[in-house]
């Protein structure tokens, strides 16, 4: 973004410092004073930014140029701008609403399924989305990790053989420099047994500053590598956005995007399968649609699981298949990621098995009548009754 289009605030700003991210770190607006010179905050807006027990707030100035002015209903403002209502409880709240802590066999590793962990290095992020996972954490400068939980992580999944994916989170992984990032993936790369790492971050949007040449560079060196970043709305896809992704995507790096169906935000059809076009023409694969946990603070963001079905049923068919999300709940209390879909089966019953499209059209599918091919009988009983019933009476 050049002086000329920037807000007034950061127009003298030299592009040498606009364009490096550790200057947009440094310069990051926390309070309601800044962020009043920026836009028009509302009553509620400023309750949000007063209020002692409020997650942390900081917004880059790249980030924060996207904000309108004066709409309060702004997809960019809503996701990073505390509300009043955050200080409201709300049935099912938790505080570690995904039960991470009770699976970290050491600090900052999660252990929840067999053959992979995630391994959180920071809790710094560039900015703070608002209704965050790791709330309880994240932004806490005294919970932060250094080079001795590191190596408690590193040395837990040396000796864990079973372990082939780690997930590098946080936080956010690229918020480290890249002399601590090379290390962490270097120490990982030496691991026999861990095949594949990832990493999940939100910088390519709030920071696309930080996606740098000698990043890329490094980052090339320690293939298999995948990113998956996190965008909510079209809106934040911006030119900045669209040249770091390219960067990633020419560094060899397979693009993925986790999104948070927020209400207000993107809960519609058409929004999603906007931010889901926008996605693929970057070379990004939209990975999951997940339904808003269940933590402090996140009350006003949550839709109801039938929003997300219908959101799902008005793209599948209607759009290119690798395009649609897979919707998950993150099952509250540590169960993992559960998917949920529209639903297609209609009667399963006497090898015939009846299906509906996205246009509603009926098809019956024959199995074969081959005993090895029987499905597996714990498999039938789980389908919902409706699945099981003959349709065929």
């Amino acid at each position: 973004m050049h002086a000329k289009t920037r807000p007034i605030l950061w127009a003298q700003v030299p592009d040498s410092d606009w364009n490096n991210w550790q200057w947009q770190l440094s310069h990051r607006l926390s309070s309601a004073v800044e962020l009043a010179r920026l836009i028009e905050l509302t009553p509620e807006e400023l309750v949000g930014l007063s209020a002692s027990s409020a997650f942390r707030v900081d917004i880059t100035p790249y980030f924060a140029s996207l904000i309108h002015p004066t709409d309060a209903n702004c997809p960019i403002r809503r996701q990073v701008i505390p509300l009043g209502r955050e200080l409201q409880a709300f049935d099912g709240m938790m505080e570690d609403s995904l039960a991470e802590d009770a699976h970290s066999p050491v600090p900052g590793l999660v252990h929840r399924y067999p053959d992979r962990v995630l391994m959180l290095v920071t809790t710094h992020c560039a900015s703070y989305c608002r209704y965050c996972t790791r709330s309880r954490m994240v932004g806490d400068l005294d919970k932060s990790f250094n080079k001795a939980d590191f190596e408690q992580q590193l040395a837990y999944l040396r000796k864990t053989s079973q372990v082939r994916d780690v997930l590098l989170s946080g936080g956010d992984p690229l918020t480290l420099s890249d002399a601590v990032l090379n290390y962490l993936l270097t120490q990982l790369r030496s691991i026999p047994h861990i095949e594949i790492v990832r990493i999940g971050t939100r910088v390519p949007i709030f920071l696309p500053q930080r996606i740098t040449d000698a990043l890329c560079t490094m980052l090339r060196q320690h293939h298999p590598l995948w990113i998956n970043i996190h965008t909510n709305h079209v809106n934040e896809i911006t030119p900045e956005v669209s040249t770091a992704l390219n960067q990633l995507a020419d560094a060899g790096i397979p693009l993925g995007n986790q999104s948070v169906l927020l209400a207000g935000i993107n809960d519609s059809i058409e929004i999603q399968r906007e931010l889901i076009h926008a996605l693929v023409r970057h070379r990004v694969r939209p990975y999951y649609l997940y339904q808003c946990d269940l933590v402090k603070g996140a009350g006003h963001f949550r839709t109801a699981i039938a929003k997300g079905i219908e959101i799902i049923e008005g793209l599948r068919g209607y759009t290119s298949g690798y395009a649609v999300p897979t919707y998950v709940i993150d099952a509250p209390g540590g169960g993992g990621k559960i998917p949920v879909s529209p639903h297609y089966i209609v009667s399963y019953q006497d090898r015939k098995v009846v299906l509906r499209n996205y246009e509603g059209k009926i098809s019956v599918y024959t199995e074969p009548s081959d005993s090895n091919a029987e499905p597996d009988s714990d498999v039938i009983s789980a389908l919902p009754l409706e699945f099981t019933d003959s349709a065929f009476s």
